[in-house]
């Protein structure tokens, strides 16, 4: 939920607390209050008793997830407005990922997130929206059909890998680019069944496809099999495509 439709939103989400007006205004988030060492010692006292919230995160999300049926995982700016063309595109893959049998899931935010919902929503499908606690661009939107919010980052991507056939990933920042690249070194290492990683929009990824292409596998540090992981297409069709192809040679080799 947004405040003047799409600004900054209503209402913050702490784990599954919701906290909305003066309350939302909080100077720090789970995530950084585990990872920042600095400060008073009682984190000594405290720390362990987070391994039981971070249990508890990982149990509900596998709890609600377990019976997801196959789902793509759709990557995206946040900031990206809904009069923008890449806005069209991801509503567009959300409603042909939904058509050809997909959950669509996202980080449940605005922008590509919100697009991929809604497609996907319009279209009959499951739409999923996994959120993430942060002092900006918080709350899951409105096309969300079924939600969890996590304080820890770590929690939420395991959840993106474990029930997702494949990423497809749209203009985005650090996030996109953050999960983008783990998905490809969990694939490389073979921490995960293999599948692919698709970056929808040649123009935006064209760039780091080449320096990847050419630095990162000419200089060795890559071979050809982890550049084939990577598939860079402007049609949804095309993506779409390679998700389906993908997971029906993963049912006829299971």
């Amino acid at each position: 939920m947004t405040a003047g439709g799409g600004g900054h939103p209503d209402e913050k989400q702490r784990g599954p607390v919701v906290l909305r007006r003066g309350l939302r205004n909080e100077a720090t988030t789970t995530d950084q209050r585990l990872l920042d060492s600095r400060g008073p010692s009682d984190w000594v006292h405290t720390d362990p008793w987070r391994v039981l919230r971070i249990q508890a995160e990982f149990v509900e999300g596998f709890g609600m997830l377990a019976e997801l049926p196959r789902a793509v995982t759709v990557f995206g700016s946040a900031r990206t407005a809904r009069d923008h063309i890449e806005y069209a595109q991801g509503r567009a893959l959300g409603t042909a990922l939904a058509e050809a049998g997909y959950a669509v899931i996202t980080g449940g935010g605005p922008g590509v997130m919100e697009a991929a919902n809604k497609g996907c929503s319009e279209a009959g499908g499951l739409s999923v929206g996994l959120g993430i606690e942060l002092p900006f661009e918080q709350g899951l939107n409105d096309w969300v059909d079924l939600g969890i919010n996590f304080r820890y980052f770590f929690a939420r991507k395991t959840m993106f890998v474990k029930y997702s056939q494949a990423f497809v990933c749209l203009p985005g920042g650090f996030g996109t680019l953050d999960e983008l690249f783990e998905a490809l070194t969990l694939v490389q290492t073979k921490k995960v069944t293999k599948f692919p990683v698709v970056l929808l929009g040649t123009e935006y990824w064209g760039g780091l496809y080449d320096w990847i292409a050419k630095t990162v596998l000419g200089s060795g540090k890559i071979g050809e099999k982890d550049l084939a992981l990577l598939h860079l297409t402007d049609d949804v069709d095309d993506a779409v495509k390679v998700v389906h192809e993908a997971y029906r040679a993963w049912e006829d080799a299971h």
